[in-house]
């Protein structure tokens, strides 16, 4: 298999606990390939399926975040029903959020 064309090799690796790891792609923009692996590496060098499921999940995970933080009340209004409501209020208030976008 091949890499995405979308999939980003850096984002991959670091998704991986890779990114330690000397290697050198072809271009910096997608789509990529790693065309030199250093052999002092301590990792061996991933396949495309691991590279492009890795970026997957990296995605995956950076998607919810950005769609959580775009639902979520301001910091201030917040504050705000948790002084004027309480804890349990604020919890539920944010738990409809928590559930729309769970974590992957």
């Amino acid at each position: 298999m091949a890499i995405n064309s979308d999939t980003d090799i850096n984002l991959a690796l670091l998704q991986l606990g890779k990114n330690a790891n000397r290697y050198r792609l072809d271009q910096n923009t997608t789509p990529h390939k790693i065309i030199e692996w250093d052999s002092d590496n301590s990792d061996s060098q991933p396949t495309d399926d691991e590279l492009n499921t890795a970026y997957t999940a990296w995605k995956a995970a950076e998607e919810y975040k950005a769609n959580r933080a775009n639902e979520y009340p301001s910091i201030v209004d917040q504050l705000d029903d948790i002084y004027n409501n309480g804890i349990d209020a604020w919890k539920a208030t944010i738990k409809v959020t928590k559930d729309k976008y769970p974590k992957p």
